[in-house]
């Protein structure tokens, strides 16, 4: 692979104003600004997306933390891919484990991904089982995942999708920290492997993995390098600009 490392920045329900979400998306594009080797994405809350994107672009991209699928309607609180799209927005995060827990189904997911797909948003889609097994089910559930959120999803669209493996008992304050770098490294071959039977090895070497769970400077270049990951989705640690900062200096730096 020779993709660029991509560096995804979900900041949930924070910062609390529109003063805090500027300076921080300020600071980390300024320091951004350096590095080529990877691609940095900003996920606000939908509320900052507009002011985010009035900022000279180069350097941070913009994405979403959610979507609904259908392009227009009586759908009170829901924002549109079509929406999105004319906003200039480039990426969207899709299936992620808490907005699962809120009641987000595969078959939803799998809607989004396709509405997404169609306006050329790129889908971060987020896959990670509950708690891992001494009888590996948890494999089993993460193939049903990927196989229903990429139902109708063509081969040469595969490559404009991002994957981000989030084991959920890895996320949040009390996670139980990061995964080891040799079980991730499992875990994306077999992705591949399952995206190997759905489609062909070549297309599935094609699709960015990247991996989000209790990420900090002090683990990056590790699940990096002997994870075999593409990039990282990072929560907590994002909204601290100095931390996430030394963190895209870490992942630049990995050949």
């Amino acid at each position: 692979m020779t993709q660029k490392k991509i560096i995804v920045a979900n900041w949930k329900m924070n910062p609390e104003s529109v003063a805090e979400a500027k300076k921080l998306f300020i600071t980390v594009k300024r320091s951004a600004k350096k590095y080529r080797k990877s691609s940095i994405v900003i996920c606000p809350p939908s509320l900052y997306i507009q002011t985010l994107l009035s900022f000279p672009r180069g350097g941070v991209s913009v994405g979403a933390q959610n979507v609904f699928w259908e392009p227009k309607g009586s759908f009170t609180g829901e924002i549109s891919a079509v929406q999105l799209a004319k906003e200039r927005v480039d990426y969207c995060i899709v299936g992620h484990s808490e907005r699962r827990e809120l009641g987000e189904t595969d078959e939803q997911v799998n809607k989004k991904i396709l509405a997404l797909l169609k306006v050329g948003i790129t889908p971060i889609l987020c896959i990670g089982e509950k708690e891992r097994d001494h009888d590996a089910f948890y494999l089993a559930h993460i193939k049903d995942q990927i196989k229903e959120a990429l139902s109708g999803v063509k081969q040469k669209d595969l490559s404009n999708i991002l994957i981000a493996y989030e084991p959920i008992w890895a996320i949040g304050s009390k996670a139980k920290g990061a995964i080891q770098p040799e079980e991730l490294h499992q875990m994306t071959i077999y992705i591949r492997k399952v995206l190997s039977d759905l489609y062909s090895q070549r297309t599935a070497f094609n699709v960015p993995i990247l991996y989000g769970g209790s990420v900090d400077q002090s683990n990056a270049e590790d699940i990096m390098k002997r994870g075999e990951v593409q990039g990282l989705l990072i929560g907590r640690a994002s909204l601290d600009a100095h931390v996430f900062t030394d963190i895209i200096t870490i992942v630049n730096s990995v050949s």
